[in-house]
Formats: structure tokens, sequence, C-alpha cells
């Protein structure tokens, strides 16, 4: 009776309490929010406005003259700017979803089966977390060049499925999932494939849009500048920086256009599924 006593002192907050955890959101959203601002603002800023001091955060003139210098200087490249963005938009597109399914493969035996050195597996597997990129770029690189993948999509495809964050988080999440429902599936003579894609794939809805989410972003933003070398094959962040660096200091606001450009599909992917990962993690829980 105390510890309920206790909760529902917590929970009743004055006014006055919500009102400062409130104002401090409020406060620390519009800290947060000032990098996307001042890339926003600056994209659309006139060159006499760019370097006035102190620097402004929100221009007084807009423009849209960058962006129109960016694509101006996009048409007297040899390849078409569609070709980058397609480039950029079909390796983000099926690293994430191939990723996302071999995550779940693999996850499934370590989260549901027993099986000799499934703890040593899996504890390499958070071993692998400490690692930056940086250090596994050269055994990737000679793995990639032995296999005669370099200037092919499947260079930068590859590596990212087998990152150990997906494994780790969906196994994370498939431990919650009772037994005894993978159990009266098997009873029914359902596969092991289609218990995964058909019963485990829906439950763990939230861990594998989280990955979607860091997936896509973060293979929208390579440059691929070590495995790519051919133009036609070129990624998106790779030609918009060559653009916006043509003409150095004079060219600040089309960099901060190609930045703005480069920002906006990982956003909308972000807004797009925050509702599903917030609906999912509050609704969709299995419990014994």
């Amino acid at each position: 009776m105390a510890v309920f006593k206790m909760k529902k002192r917590l929970l009743n907050r004055s006014r006055f309490g919500n009102g400062l955890v409130y104002l401090l959101l409020i406060l620390v959203g519009a800290f947060l929010s000032i990098p996307l601002i001042y890339t926003v603002a600056s994209s659309l800023k006139p060159f006499e406005e760019m370097f006035l001091f102190p620097p402004r955060i929100f221009v007084k003139n807009p423009t849209v003259a960058n962006f129109d210098t960016l694509f101006t200087l996009s048409k007297d490249s040899a390849v078409p700017f569609s070709r980058y963005i397609f480039n950029s938009f079909f390796v983000s597109v099926v690293s994430t979803v191939v990723q996302i399914i071999f995550a779940t493969m693999a996850a499934y035996p370590l989260a549901k089966n027993d099986f000799p050195g499934k703890n040593v597996i899996f504890s390499l597997v958070v071993g692998s977390l400490l690692f930056v990129p940086q250090v596994t770029s050269v055994p990737q690189y000679i793995i990639i060049a032995n296999f005669k993948l370099i200037n092919s999509y499947w260079a930068l495809i590859l590596p990212a499925l087998g990152t150990s964050m997906g494994l780790f988080l969906l196994k994370q999440f498939m431990e919650q999932i009772p037994l005894s429902i993978i159990e009266s599936a098997r009873l029914d003579g359902a596969s092991e494939f289609r218990i995964v894609f058909s019963l485990i794939f829906p439950n763990v809805k939230p861990a594998w849009l989280t990955l979607a989410i860091f997936t896509f972003q973060a293979t929208w933003n390579t440059t691929g500048t070590s495995f790519i070398f051919d133009e036609q094959l070129k990624m998106l962040p790779t030609a918009l920086g060559q653009l916006s660096l043509s003409s150095a200091i004079g060219r600040m606001g089309v960099s901060m256009a190609a930045a703005v450009i480069l920002m906006v599909p990982p956003i909308l992917l972000f807004v797009v599924s925050q509702s599903n990962v917030v609906k999912t993690m509050a609704f969709a829980g299995i419990k014994e």
C-alpha cells in the first residue's frame, strides 16, 4: 500500500511542476534545433548576409539562389544529377531492407534457441560494438577487393548487412516474446521461417523500425569514396560535396543548400517512423 501511495504521489504533479517540465523540454528542444535552423537559414541567405559579424541565425532577405546555383552546377556535370540520387536511394533502401532481414534471422536463434557456444557468440557481438568503423575499414577494403567488388553497389551494401547493433537490438526485443507462443506455432506445423516472418517479425516492430532509421541515415550519408571511383556509381553526398566546394568560400551558401538536400530524406523517414515506434512500444508488447 505504501508503494502504491508513493507512485500515486509521484504521478500527481502540480501545475507548477508540469509547467517547469514543459519549459525545460521546450528550452532543450530549441537549443538542439539551432544547428538545423541555422543550416536551413544559411541555405536561403544571399551572399552579402553569409559573412556578417556577428553571424545571424535567421535570414533577412531569403532567396533560393543557392539552390538554383547548385542545380546549375549539376547540369554542367558529365553525369546527370538524377543518377547520383538514384545511387544513394538504391543503396540506402537495399541496405536497410536486407540488413533488417539478416539481423532478424540471426537474432532469432540467439534469443529463442539453445545451442553450444550461444553465449560466446553473443559476447563477441556485444564486444564488436566497441569498435569504431575506422578500425574495420582496412579489413573491409581487403575483403571487398579480394571479391572483386570495387566499383559496384555491393561494395557499399555488403558491409552494411552485418552490423552488430541491429543484431543486438533485435535479439533483446525477441527475448520479450514468450516461448510458449513459438512452441504453439511449432505444434501447428509452422516452419522456422514461417515463425520468424509471420510471428516474430511483427512483434519486434519497434526494433526494426529503429534499426531502419539508423541504417538508412548512415547509408544515405556515406560517400563510398573508398570503394567507388566510377563517376556513374558515386553517391549523392560525394557529388554534392564536389559541386559545393568547386568555388571554395564563394559557394558557402551552395554548401548549405547541399546539406539541406541531404538532410531531407532521413528527417522524413524519422518523422514517419517515430509515431509507429512510440505506438508499438506502448501497445504491442507481449506478456506471458
